[in-house]
């Protein structure tokens, strides 16, 4: 019995080790890769070491057929001659080991195995059998030997770009820089010399060179291929230009911008004033925006002077810019305005008046600038200036609408507005508001005492205590309500509703106050907020959208930083998951609503809302996604069932009748 047990026992040990010699073997087997010429390839090499928990050093070694490649050891890394440039450690990314590798700019003579290596040096032993094979096959190379690999180079270096072909004679080489012919770029052109196997050397270097460089190789029977490489130029931070003269207006903000160019990246800004240093930290009123550049809350007469700006990065500056003299001038100001608005007759004649003082120069300014807001020419031969009062002969319908009066200097430029609405063609203001809430929204409604085609209304309301107006425009004419969302709990809001004609005249109703419903609000976790050193403007923050009978109402809060260099919102909405840009519109509002049939039923859509200032610099917000209701397909279905259940309700009656007529009948001819 004994003699059984043991023998048994040895069978398992023997069927064990056996199993794990065949899982050792499949860990040895190597891993075949495929790349083509001018590609990339990724080799991914986990590690055995160190734990996460308990990070240990250790020296990775890649080879290439028994030859070391590459070897990085801490912040030490060594690349061999022909693939410098072209090996990088792979960031850590999820399914990546920490060893792999990136090949760029696959050649045909990178065809061969790879062996990843990592030895330990404060762990006995250093060395265990943890070498990972991979066997590379580099496939279409039939005309491309040598692509070009990235570069990175300092300004009035040289750059070469490989791009080698296996036949000079019947192969054709043609460059493109961000995908435009090399010959369209004059200036680059002459500073580039192209070899005869069709590499190219770009001596000397400019910051303007930086971009996407693209050989394409064509033999004489038609066939192409072609390989691209980036040029990186970088340079000392520069300034690029500084006007000589800038005019601040008193008591107003304004911005001193450094127009600088910078790679690597800015990393300081330092501003002088007559010489010294200028500190906004230490002078009143001034502060640093973003972007490096002065920013004046409240101009004063001891903001003038001699500025001067220089930029630094990580190679340096290359110096400062010329003087900016600033010189703070009072701007205009009125002296008489035309009133808000004008009521005139058809073919009356109207005169607006409208000056202004210039206290710079202590003189009356004679000349005014007349013009309409809606962009639109004075009319031709029915109007004339005299001593900054406009006026309108003979006026006509076209004429209704907002004119502004405009008075310049070297400081500013102030404007009023003025306008003209004819009687009788203007439609009478809403009345009769009304409303209900909820704890965050408020229906409001309304009736329009006199009708007419084209109508469209404009719900403005704020907070009761509020300055900023908001609007929400309704996309039907022929409903009296609108449901304004997005409100805050138990806060008055007052309301005012606008009705306007296909020529924008209207007048507003009477203001109307009614308070949101209360409810215990939890005040929001505050959102991350932004790192970027330079930014100009933030995204918009807490975007909801929410689904109602004119079509999905997008809202969202202005951002948290920026709002003085703030020029428009857009919204884009994308078909999920996809992420298929389906439509974008632009608003300064903070709402939009997107009409229903631009969105099909049943689909996942992503909402996004960006924020772009003045310099088209532009924050996007996070993704909002929804899922579309099923109205259609409902429908559609309901009307199939409606229709199978008549189509069965016709059978059963044709049946019956046919049933009862045949035995009817039968009947009558046995009588018979």
């Amino acid at each position: 019995m004994s003699s059984t047990l043991m023998i048994f026992f040895i069978i398992t040990i023997c069927l064990h080790l056996m199993a794990v010699l065949c899982m050792y073997e499949e860990h040895k087997k190597p891993t075949y890769i495929e790349g083509r010429v001018g590609g990339y390839v990724v080799f991914n090499c986990p590690l055995e070491f160190p734990q996460e928990n308990y990070p240990i050093p250790y020296h990775l070694h890649w080879r290439k057929d028994n030859k070391l490649i590459f070897s990085w050891y801490g912040s030490d890394t060594q690349v061999a001659g022909q693939f410098s440039g072209r090996i990088h450690l792979v960031d850590n990314k999820i399914g990546i080991g920490k060893a792999s590798i990136n090949l760029t700019s696959v050649r045909d003579s990178d065809t061969g195995w790879y062996e990843c290596k990592m030895s330990y040096p404060n762990r006995s032993p250093q060395t265990r059998n943890n070498g990972t094979w991979f066997h590379l096959s580099v496939d279409g190379g039939t005309l491309l030997k040598i692509p070009p690999v990235n570069q990175t180079v300092l300004e009035f270096e040289s750059a070469y770009f490989h791009c080698s072909v296996k036949n000079t004679d019947t192969m054709f080489v043609t460059w493109f820089k961000d995908d435009e012919l090399l010959s369209q770029f004059p200036d680059l052109s002459s500073r580039t010399v192209m070899g005869a196997d069709g590499s190219l050397l770009i001596t000397p270097t400019i910051m303007t060179d930086l971009g996407m460089f693209k050989c394409r190789v064509r033999n004489n029977v038609g066939e192409e291929e072609e390989a691209s490489a980036f040029l990186n130029v970088q340079y000392k931070a520069k300034v690029i230009y500084s006007p000589k003269e800038v005019y601040f207006a008193f008591g107003q903000t304004a911005i001193l911008d450094c127009h600088f160019r910078s790679n690597p990246p800015l990393t300081n800004l330092r501003w002088e004033k007559d010489g010294i240093l200028f500190d906004p930290y230490n002078v009143r009123d001034v502060y640093y925006k973003r972007n490096g550049s002065l920013y004046f809350s409240e101009v004063d007469d001891l903001h003038s002077g001699k500025y001067t700006c220089t930029p630094f990065n990580e190679l340096g500056t290359d110096g400062p810019s010329s003087i900016i003299n600033v010189i703070v001038q009072h701007p205009p100001e009125f002296t008489l305005k035309p009133k808000s608005v004008y009521i005139q007759k058809l073919n009356d004649s109207l005169t607006m008046h409208c000056s202004a003082h210039d206290k710079h120069t202590d003189e009356d300014r004679s000349l005014i600038a007349w013009t309409r807001k809606d962009g639109l020419a004075l009319p031709y031969g029915r109007h004339h200036v005299d001593g900054g009062n406009l006026t309108l002969e003979n006026i006509t319908a076209p004429d209704r609408g907002v004119y502004i009066c405009s008075a310049i200097n070297e400081a500013a430029r102030i404007e009023t507005e003025a306008e003209l609405m004819i009687e009788t063609f203007s439609p009478k203001a809403p009345s009769n508001l009304t409303a209900n809430s909820t704890k965050d929204s408020v229906t409001i409604y309304w009736t329009q005492n006199y009708l007419r085609p084209d109508l469209k209304f404009t719900v403005w309301y704020r907070l009761s205590d509020g300055l900023e107006w908001r609007t929400r425009q309704l996309s039907s004419s022929k409903k009296y309500e609108a449901t304004i969302d997005n409100l805050e709990p138990a806060r008055e809001y007052e309301f005012m509703v606008l009705s306007q004609d296909r020529y924008n005249d209207g007048l507003f109703s009477k203001p109307y106050r009614y308070r949101t419903k209360a409810h215990d609000y939890e005040e929001p976790s505050e959102l991350p907020k932004s790192t970027l050193q330079f930014s100009q403007i933030g995204p918009p923050r807490n975007v909801s959208v929410k689904l109602n009978e004119d079509g999905y109402f997008v809202s969202w809060d202005a951002p948290e930083f920026g709002q003085d260099q703030f020029g428009l919102y857009i919204i884009r909405w994308f078909l999920e998951p996809e992420h298929e840009l389906c439509g974008s519109i632009e608003t300064r509002n903070n709402s939009y609503t997107v009409p229903e049939d631009k969105l099909d039923d049943g689909v996942s859509y992503s909402f996004q809302v960006s924020s772009v200032s003045t310099y088209s610099y532009e924050a996007a917000s996070d993704l909002y996604k929804i899922a579309t209701p099923q109205y259609r397909i409902v429908q559609a279905i309901t009307i199939g069932a409606v229709g199978l259940l008549i189509l069965l309700a016709l059978a059963g009656i044709l049946f019956y009748m046919k049933r009862h007529l045949f035995t009817s009948n039968y009947s009558n001819d046995d009588k018979v």
